[in-house]
């Protein structure tokens, strides 16, 4: 009898064990890896990091800017920051481009500086900021600024630019930005020559910016939002940090990090595209 009964528990006990070992299995099986999305970074020296240091090339690409601040997120892998200090929106197109394919799933680009001159602008007409007077190209860096913001030259180059980066990966998200206030906005009214500037300088930041804007809904209308353009203005992130605050994230000074962003003024891109959702998963 008792042999008969270790011979009906043997079945039993045999199934149990491999349920046992199953189990164990399971639980030793590494935990699958959590894709992550795919991330290039395009534009000017202003997605390229320059300002905050220290420079990995002459293209003054930095570990602080703010797609490598990304690309420390688990959700998000910086496959490259192509981006590069003093390009166009042509630039972007034909330099950088060849870093996109269809396995690319996020695009940022910041742009479009430099299709106005805007350094041009700081350089020969900023000089005032100092008391001094204005350079004799200051006019004339203003009059190209102007005719590409009147003219709408610089909303048609950058919808090129969106269209072109949508060619090349077509399966991405598009996130164009906006650039901040190098100078914090001051009341109407003053008349010294470093007022007349610091209006002056707020009111082609918000041009710029805002034709930005109208480039990347443009785009967006055009496929649906599918996949999507969005633009991410970061003007009110950085309010309060302009190059003449207490606690600047612009920085005041020569060339090459003087009018561009610090450490702390990266990290405040990030933030502003991390709010609006683009570092999140799709």
């Amino acid at each position: 009898m008792a042999s008969q009964a270790v011979q009906r528990r043997r079945p039993a006990f045999a199934a149990a064990l491999a349920a046992l070992a199953i189990t164990a299995g399971m639980a030793a099986a590494p935990a699958q890896a959590v894709d992550k999305t795919k991330y290039i970074a395009l534009g000017d020296s202003y997605a390229a990091g320059q300002g905050a240091g220290p420079y990995l090339d002459t293209c003054y690409r930095s570990d602080n800017a703010y797609s490598e601040l990304a690309g420390a997120d688990k959700a998000i892998k910086l496959v490259v920051n192509a981006a590069c200090s003093g390009k166009t929106t042509w630039d972007v197109v034909n330099t950088q481009l060849r870093q996109l394919n269809k396995s690319t799933e996020l695009v940022t680009i910041t742009a479009g500086g430099n299709n106005i001159g805007f350094g041009d602008i700081i350089n020969y007409c900023g000089v005032v900021l100092a008391q001094l007077p204005p350079a004799s190209e200051c006019g004339s860096a203003l009059g190209r600024a102007q005719i590409q913001l009147q003219s709408g030259q610089l909303k048609n180059d950058l919808l090129a630019m969106i269209q072109s980066v949508r060619a090349a990966a077509p399966n991405a998200r598009i996130v164009v930005t906006g650039y901040p206030y190098l100078l914090d906005p001051i009341p109407a009214g003053m008349t010294d020559p470093a007022a007349q500037f610091i209006y002056t300088a707020t009111d082609l930041a918000n041009r710029l910016d805002d034709t930005i804007d109208a480039a990347a809904k443009d785009a967006d209308a055009s496929t649906a939002g599918d996949p999507k353009v969005q633009y991410v203005d970061v003007r009110a992130a950085f309010l309060g940090h302009g190059a003449l605050s207490p606690e600047p994230w612009i920085n005041l000074g020569p060339a090459p990090d003087g009018f561009h962003p610090n450490a702390a003024g990266y990290q405040a891109y990030f933030a502003a595209l991390s709010s609006s959702g683009v570092y999140s998963a799709p």
